[in-house]
């Protein structure tokens, strides 16, 4: 497979996962244009309880990036009991986390809201805590969406959840206004409507399930090597856990960082949180060609071809070439930008500022996001969590100490603590690029074979092997 093979292979995958994406925000926003309708302590209320489900989603992620790293390796090698493995290690995992999330969530709503809401004594609050007593419930839903989407990347399909989501939001936009206004159910009726949406596109997802002729075969494979529940569960954990620290890491980091925009100014704060929002529109595509760089990588070492480094050039140049465009719109367009978010005044020239100046950030933050992908799909994500992690508490560090020159001094910080971690995955690429010696047991294992995790395959052929099995920090 040449250069260019991989480079639509790359596209083919990304684009429906970067208007899956997409979908997801338009669904917060949807929500949003109708509870303002409520007033201030509604929209504030919807505002911080949809935060926290986002929140939430770095749990479930465990299930729903395992399965689709460990589906992929299964498609790669052709093996259907590795697939059946892989997909009930999902929904056990599902079926361990959900409870506790969901009646956990119902049962402490009311603390939940004063906590996210500061313990204000306003409508806020109980609103929150009507929110969520719909919402945290529903969030099985969500979850059990996460990992069917999850299923279907594994198995190469990036359009069915991208038409999912879609479905659901189109839903949403329909239902929301017979829910809050029509009927009167207010905030209670945002989340109703959102988890009513949700569901049919669940159904939808399973009916597309059943219709995959891989997974069908997957559902009757028997494998004399065939493990318990439990193990299939850990094998996935394993190889999520790492990718859903690495989101956590990051949402925490961006919630800490709205803490030192405040020392700044108010004006900085309302800025920084429309220019963010401009600014998801373009990190969303990054995440979208990581995930295809994980899914394609996945499925070539799981059929025995180690072909990392080409993936992880295509997937730079991708990347990179996104990046360099968000910064060129952003640096022309920040002004219209922050006016078409309804701002002005202050705020609007804060926010343009901002936005003219996340350019060398968002450059760097495109090429460590895609390449991280190729090691996703490898099994070196706890490598790329321990890095990212550092990079956030170096990130609010820098952020702290130039806050003093305001929203472009943070705009520093941010290009100042990526540079380091694009420098430590790059070594981390510069080794996949020049390996050791293999042995010569490596060598001549049959291809299929699987270390305990499942993940990654101890036989790679010949004249593929381009890294000794010994050197990777996979689980």
């Amino acid at each position: 497979m040449g250069a260019a093979e991989h480079r639509r292979r790359l596209v083919s995958l990304a684009y429906p996962v970067y208007f899956e994406l997409l979908a997801g925000v338009a669904a917060g926003i949807i929500n949003m244009v109708w509870v303002v309708r409520l007033g201030g302590d509604a929209v504030a209320a919807v505002a911080v309880a949809t935060n926290v489900e986002n929140l939430l989603l770095g749990v479930i992620l465990v299930a729903g990036s395992g399965t689709t790293v460990l589906v992929a390796r299964a498609r790669g090698a052709e093996d259907p009991a590795a697939t059946r493995s892989a997909v009930r290690g999902g929904w056990t995992l599902w079926a361990l986390v959900t409870p506790v999330v969901a009646i956990g969530g119902y049962l402490c709503r009311e603390p939940l809201a004063r906590l996210v809401l500061g313990g204000g004594d306003g409508d806020s609050p109980p609103l929150a805590a009507d929110y969520f007593s719909i919402a945290l419930p529903g969030i099985a839903v969500f979850f059990a969406t996460n990992v069917v989407d999850g299923i279907l990347k594994g198995l190469g399909d990036t359009r069915t959840p991208m038409r999912l989501a879609v479905l659901a939001n189109g839903l949403i936009l329909v239902l929301d206004p017979l829910f809050i206004l029509r009927f009167g159910l207010g905030v209670r009726g945002a989340a109703i409507a959102t988890v009513s949406g949700r569901t049919v596109a669940l159904a939808c997802g399973f009916v597309a399930l059943r219709r995959n002729g891989a997974l069908r075969r997957a559902t009757g494979a028997v494998s004399p090597r065939a493990g318990s529940l439990g193990a299939d569960a850990r094998r996935t954990a394993a190889t999520g856990l790492p990718m859903s620290a690495d989101f956590a890491a990051r949402m925490t980091g961006a919630l800490a960082l709205v803490a030192i925009v405040a020392r700044i100014g108010v004006s900085e704060v309302a800025a920084y949180g429309i220019a963010t929002k401009a600014m998801y529109v373009a990190t969303m595509a990054f995440y979208a060609v990581r995930q295809a760089a994980a899914i394609h990588t996945a499925h070539l070492l799981g059929a025995g071809r180690d072909e990392r480094r080409v993936i992880g050039r295509q997937a730079l140049l991708l990347a990179g070439t996104l990046g360099l465009t968000a910064m060129s719109a952003l640096l022309a367009a920040g002004p219209w930008i922050m006016r078409a978010f309804g701002s002005e005044g202050e705020v609007a020239e804060a926010g343009a500022l901002y936005l003219r100046c996340l350019g060398p950030y968002l450059v760097l933050l495109a090429c460590f996001i895609a390449l991280g992908g190729v090691f996703e799909g490898s099994g070196d994500s706890p490598a790329l969590a321990r890095i990212t992690t550092c990079g956030v508490v170096l990130q609010l560090a820098l952020a702290y100490g130039l806050s003093g020159w305001g929203l472009p001094g943070v705009c520093a910080a941010m290009a100042l603590s990526t540079a380091p971690q694009c420098a430590a995955i790059a070594r981390m690429y510069r080794r996949t690029e020049h390996p050791g010696p293999a042995t010569a047991g490596e060598l001549i294992q049959p291809a299929r074979a699987q270390d305990p995790t499942g993940l990654r395959p101890l036989v790679v052929p010949v004249a593929a092997v381009t890294d000794r099995p010994g050197s990777s920090t996979a689980p």
